[in-house]
This record gives structure tokens, C-alpha cells and sequence, in this order.
């Protein structure tokens, strides 16, 4: 990922030097009048700003794929809100308080893996990463990042992740069906995972075998096209995987 890290006080460019040197490429950004704190901060890897932080927001959307920020979260809100697209093409976003206690992940915590980089930085400054997604704070399968870490991919529309993802997190039928790839995908999972499988999750080693009536979602791992049949009785609630 390459990493913009902004920050706009003087005691917050001396945390965002920490962060810079945990994230190997990545460029502070700090005003102008703070220039001396920032090549100390992050000698070789700054750049100054004149005039507002605000202003620097359309241009750090484009070049970077994640965004730290030592601002409050609130001022964040403002910043990023007129920029904002989809979760599929937005950046990642960070916030940490100046005092480094806390990491927080406030957009595309899963497909911008913002929950990833807050856990790598909360690690890296001994601070507390803040998870507020569901599938996070409960550690259980988080649906659109299934397989990642394994270079898994998958075929669902945003409504399908949707209702998966629902169906995961409010503890209904979920069947997992897996024919292929590695069967390491939990242990391996993007945000880590301990302890066992949820409890409302049934695995499955052909999709033939799955009662489909009984699952509220079917999350299938493989090489197969979906039979005609199969897929029109699933209609919106699977999620395919192709390892």
C-alpha cells in the first residue's frame, strides 16, 4: 500500500515519525510553518503544504491507497466526507489520537484494509486499535475478505455481501462450503482469528450436499461454475471463492 500520513500539530508530527518509520514508503504531509519538525520526523520521506489541510485532500484520495491521519476524528469526518465514492475505490483511512493510545480504522476498514493497517500501527506504537465492524469486534468470518491472505478472489455482487454478510454477523445458518484452496484460511484470516469456527457456521465439502432451504447464506470456495439450478435457488445469498 502506499501510505500518506498527514498530520498538522507539532506534537502530532513527532507521532507521525513513528508511523512513518513502521511503514516502510510511506510520505508524511504537514504545513509549511511545521517544515523543521517534519525532516526531523521523517527525514527524506516529507513534504509541506501551504494554506489548508482540506485543500490537500482531493490529491491525496488519487495518489495514495491509505491515508493516517493525527487529526481528531471528528475534523477527519469534515475532511474526507465531500470526497467520498464507493468502498470498492476509497481509500483506506487511519486515525490516531496525538497521544498514540488509539487506532482507529474509519473507512474501508475491509476492502481498503484500514482494519489491517490500524492493527499493524496499533502493534508498531503499543496503542489500541478501535474495530468497529461487526464481523471485527465479534471475530467472526468477515465475508468480503474470506481467503485474502491466501490470494483467494471473489464473485458477488455489493447486495450478496450485503446479505451474507448480515446473515454472519446476526448469528443466522451460514453453510461454507469448500472444494478447493487451502484449508488454512481462518488461522490465516486478514485481521486474525482465534478459537474456533462460529458457531453458526457449518462446513460443507460439496455443494450438492448443502440442504440449501436450512442456510440463510452459502459461502462457496471453488473452481466449479455454480450449477443453473443450484444458483437460482440461492438467488442474492452466496458469496462464490476462487482460490
Amino acid at each position: 500500500m502506499k501510505i500518506a500520513v498527514v498530520s498538522i500539530t507539532k506534537h502530532g508530527i513527532a507521532l507521525a515519525g513513528k508511523v512513518v518509520a513502521a511503514l516502510p514508503g510511506a510520505q508524511l504531509f504537514c504545513p509549511e510553518k511545521f517544515r523543521a519538525e517534519g525532516g526531523n520526523a521523517a527525514p527524506g520521506a516529507f513534504h509541506c503544504y501551504e494554506g489548508k489541510v482540506g485543500d490537500q485532500v482531493p490529491a491525496l484520495f488519487a495518489a495514495f491507497d491509505g491515508i493516517v491521519c493525527i487529526v481528531s476524528l471528528g475534523a477527519v469526518v469534515r475532511l474526507i466526507a465531500p470526497h467520498l465514492k464507493n468502498k470498492e475505490t476509497d481509500p483506506a483511512v487511519v486515525v490516531i489520537d496525538e497521544a498514540g493510545k488509539f487506532v482507529i480504522p474509519m473507512l474501508s476498514g475491509h476492502l481498503g484494509g484500514a482494519n489491517q493497517l490500524a492493527g499493524h500501527l496499533a502493534t508498531a506504537l503499543g496503542a489500541q486499535a478501535v474495530l468497529t465492524t461487526a464481523s471485527d469486534a465479534r471475530e467472526t468470518i468477515a465475508v468480503d475478505l474470506l481467503g485474502r491472505e491466501l490470494g483467494w478472489t471473489f464473485d458477488a455482487s455489493h447486495d450478496e455481501i450485503v446479505r451474507c454478510s448480515a446473515a454472519m454477523v446476526n448469528d443466522e445458518a451460514v453453510a461454507l462450503v469448500q472444494e478447493a484452496g487451502s484449508t488454512d484460511w481462518w488461522a490465516k484470516h486478514a485481521n486474525g482469528r482465534k478459537g474456533p469456527l462460529p458457531a453458526n457456521v457449518t462446513q460443507f465439502g460439496k455443494l450438492e450436499d448443502v440442504p440449501l432451504e436450512r442456510f440463510a447464506a452459502v459461502l462457496w470456495v471453488s473452481q466449479r461454475e455454480m450449477p443453473a439450478g443450484i444458483a437460482a435457488q440461492l438467488g442474492g445469498r452466496r458469496v462464490v471463492y476462487r482460490p
